[in-house]
């Protein structure tokens, strides 16, 4: 029969309590191992991303824009009066003299005004004429009256004279030379009188002559409005150059102000570039600048810039210096590099993907013999077109990933095979 030992149970339940026990804290020891190791970094195909190296020297700030040439000189050629459009004479894209017709107008009601202003001037001179013909025959009525005048007042001078000499020697009697007297005294006011008003008439004839001048002036004034603006239905180019636009067609109507053609000059042609508004603030005139017509690059510089951005850009216009390259003409898509400072012994390095200038950046720095790089923060300052001056956060030599790497935003450590 089976002998019981309970002894014996107690020594293996005690047994199997200590295995237990090591293998929980085997457990526990290889989780708290695991959490302590760090994540292993990602790994990145070395030739997918670009690495620049730190350098130390002079740095030449730039700027850069995307725009277009345009021709110095534009002229519109807009619509003077309503008028409906009877004949395209030159078509876009033909060399223009400034004398050049390029449409044909038609508004009979500024014909028919034309005519009612021709009427207007002859009647006005007709009258000026008839004006002038009765003032000079109302002046010699006057010089007339006033030359009889004269004549009678000489006479009685004469003869107050003549009775004086009578009556000294007694052979007259006194009355007869008093009343002599008086009579060329009255004679001779008269006479004044008539000199006066003969002045007066000159200066009266002058004024109304003047009055009616100015009604011929302002009559043949209208003419001239009315003729130019007949003239102005033959729209011409106004300059020398060649034909662009013309946005009309025959049958239509066109209101005042509305622009019927354009002409520009395409020899002289400026550039137009389009900078972003945060750049844009260093941009002066004056400043030297490269432009890039694909066939070739001519210098220029800085001559005027918008004072307002639109769509985040400001508006850049570059005068152009050296002799265009075969193939420039309006229109025609260039890029524009404007030299802004020259910075000297200053540390940069190639433009990251991400980062603005004068801002706080995240990068990955190569470590020296290894295949790791880590995140750094780094402090950019002054920015170029190519490079940024920086800061804080790397030395001269140091290798930086200068790629976009957003994906791997969540990792501090990646590994470039």
């Amino acid at each position: 029969m089976d002998i019981a030992r309970p002894d014996r149970a107690r020594e293996k339940k005690t047994r199997r309590l200590i295995y237990g026990g090591l293998g929980l804290a085997a457990v526990l020891l290889v989780t708290l191992g695991l959490s302590r190791l760090k994540p292993a970094a990602p790994s990145v195909e070395r030739a997918t991303v670009w690495i620049d190296t730190v350098k130390r020297g002079p740095m030449l700030r730039q700027v850069r824009g995307l725009g277009t040439l345009v021709p110095v000189e534009i002229r519109w050629i807009p619509a003077i009066n309503e008028a409906r459009v009877e004949r395209i004479v030159i078509q876009p894209g033909t060399a223009v003299k400034a004398n050049s017709v390029i449409l044909e107008l038609s508004n009979p009601n500024l014909e028919l005004a034309a005519l009612e202003a021709e009427s207007q001037l002859r009647a006005a001179e007709a009258q000026y004429v008839e004006l002038r013909v009765r003032l000079q025959s109302q002046r010699l009525d006057q010089e007339a009256s006033a030359a009889q005048v004269r004549a009678s007042y000489n006479e009685a001078r004469l003869r107050a004279q003549a009775d004086a000499e009578l009556a000294k020697a007694g052979l007259i009697a006194d009355i007869t030379r008093q009343v002599s007297k008086v009579t060329a005294e009255e004679l001779g006011n008269r006479n004044s009188i008539e000199e006066k008003r003969l002045d007066i008439s000159g200066e009266s004839v002058k004024a109304q002559l003047a009055v009616q001048q100015t009604a011929v002036e302002r009559a043949r004034a209208l003419l001239r409005v009315r003729r130019n603006e007949v003239d102005a239905l033959r729209l011409k180019a106004g300059i020398d150059g060649v034909l662009q636009v013309v946005p009309v067609e025959v049958g239509q109507r066109v209101t005042p102000g509305l622009n019927l053609a354009r002409v520009a000059q395409p020899e002289k042609l400026k550039a137009v570039i389009r900078v972003a508004e945060t750049q844009a603030k260093d941009v002066m005139i004056g400043q030297k600048a490269s432009i890039d017509t694909r066939n070739g690059v001519v210098a220029g510089h800085v001559i005027r810039v918008d004072p307002s951005s639109q769509n985040g850009t400001v508006g850049v216009d570059l005068a152009i210096d050296g002799t265009l390259p075969k193939g420039a003409r309006p229109d025609l898509s260039v890029d524009g590099t404007i030299e802004l400072e020259r910075l000297e012994n200053v540390l940069f390095v190639g433009r990251p993907a991400q980062g603005q200038p004068e801002s706080l950046v995240g990068l990955f720095r190569l470590e020296p013999d290894s295949a790791d790089a880590n995140r750094v923060k780094v402090k950019l300052g002054r920015a170029s077109v190519n490079t940024v001056e920086i800061v804080e956060g790397l030395k001269e030599g140091d290798q930086v990933v200068l790629s976009d790497t957003s994906a791997w935003d969540s990792h501090d450590r990646i590994r470039l095979n």
